[in-house]
């Protein structure tokens, strides 16, 4: 009998598995889940878009609890009412009788509707699975049909001084018509809003002009930190720690400091830029567009320098002392071994250090949110907080889902450029020896 063993491609394809596996359920399946959502009009403010809805459907529990709100005030506008306008009321309330008896000619629906109705009458919630039953095209047109008939006449019974409180009747028709649920798959439909969209360009354009300039000074200040910290001297040690300090700050009580700093009437920060010259006046860093964004980079560059820095000295750790030495005696100067030596022996260590820092940069959220929220007039907005906002504020799920999925694209293009712009030398290298 023939004894079957592994490859070894297949081996190495087994001892990764477990590895693609938690990628997959902790980075691809969210992704994949918000660009779900994104594809569906949901709303947390609207009782009949929480859920995701292919058909047309009635919410029961409004339904059940608006109707004979609707069949009272018919009733009694028309016992007080004469004439015309009194057999216009009968009329309605006929209309209204009607369209309920014609739903509960469906079992289902007629079985929900007590249940329903008694578990109000007993102040007890109503369980999900018995809110919502999906309704035919044909049944949802009468139902939208009588609505708009009662609707049309109370407000023109209204308007003609024959009708006590129209505008309670007039808000219970449009609750019962808010009980109609409607299929809220909207396809790509965001996504085409966004390409037109000038606020989310806007936010696109602030977060890109905030990575790029708060990284490339968080770049240059840290290497020069990191080349610093890297040299014998006493003290070094206490340095290294003191340098690490605005890094260990909690983000949010940064942001809430660098407030209190740049204030306009107390800032000391504020005050000593409006001495120096800087600002025209202390109260343009925090009401100004470009004195928001300049505070905000500011902030920024002070509290994240130090990751900057403590990862390029790592890397600077790693260059042995003796290629300094030998370029010494070949009487290389310091600014030709820092292009010829740091640079190039620093190079994956750059990679790692602008990579990382780059998409937390353009992730950027709570050190602008605390600091501005996003202001003055969206000048400090972020595609981050522009998408909590859709999401949180306005309750449109499934439109801040759409600009999650825009950021992560974002992310993924990113990544993918800082690897084939400076990592193809580093694989080509490899691949050399």
């Amino acid at each position: 009998m023939k004894r079957t063993s592994m490859s070894e491609k297949q081996m190495g394809y087994l001892l990764i598995l477990p590895a693609i596996v938690i990628i997959l359920v902790i980075a691809i399946w969210p992704v994949m889940r918000s660009f779900w959502i994104s594809l569906h009009d949901i709303r947390l403010n609207d009782p009949t878009k929480t859920e995701v809805h292919y058909s047309y459907g009635l919410d029961m529990e409004r339904y059940v609890s608006t109707l004979p709100n609707l069949l009272r005030y018919l009733r009694k506008e028309a016992d007080s009412a004469q004439g015309s306008v009194k057999d216009q009321l009968l009329t309605l309330r006929q209309q209204a009788e009607h369209m309920n008896v014609t739903l509960q000619l469906t079992g289902e629906i007629a079985s929900r509707y007590q249940q329903i109705d008694q578990l109000l009458l007993e102040f007890k919630p109503v369980p999900n699975e018995l809110k919502y039953v999906e309704l035919s095209n044909e049944q949802i047109d009468s139902i939208r049909s009588i609505l708009n008939t009662i609707g049309t006449t109370l407000n023109d019974l209204g308007k003609q001084k024959q009708l006590s409180k129209p505008e309670g009747a007039l808000g219970v028709v449009q609750g019962i018509t808010a009980s109609v649920i409607e299929p809220n798959y909207v396809g790509f439909a965001y996504y085409k809003q966004f390409l037109t969209d000038s606020r989310m360009w806007g936010a696109l354009y602030n977060t890109l002009f905030f990575t790029v300039v708060s990284v490339a000074i968080e770049l240059v200040l840290g290497l020069w930190i990191a080349m610093l910290i890297n040299k014998q001297f006493i003290g070094r040690g206490l340095v290294r720690a003191t340098v690490l300090i605005p890094w260990a700050i909690p983000t949010v009580i940064s942001a809430m400091m660098w407030k209190y700093l740049y204030d306009g009437q107390n800032g000391m920060v504020a005050h000593l830029f409006e001495v120096t010259g800087l600002v025209s006046d202390m109260g343009v860093l925090l009401t100004t567009k470009a004195g928001a964004m300049f505070s905000v980079i500011l902030a920024d560059v002070w509290k994240t320098t130090p990751f900057m820095a403590l990862l390029l000295f790592a890397g600077l750790q790693t260059i042995p002392h003796s290629l300094y030495e030998a370029a010494q005696v070949d009487g290389a100067s310091r600014t030709q071994q820092f292009f010829r030596i740091t640079l190039p022996m620093l190079k994956s260590t750059l990679l790692v250090s602008l990579l990382f820092r780059t998409l937390d940069a353009f992730r950027v959220f709570d050190l602008i949110y605390a600091l501005t929220g996003g202001g003055p007039a969206n000048s400090t907005e972020t595609i981050s907080i522009l998408a909590y906002k859709t999401m949180f504020a306005q309750m449109s799920f499934g439109e801040g889902s759409a600009l999650a999925v825009i950021v992560f694209l974002c992310v993924a293009l990113i990544s993918i450029g800082y690897i084939k712009i400076l990592g193809a030398d580093l694989l080509g290298e490899s691949g050399g020896r």
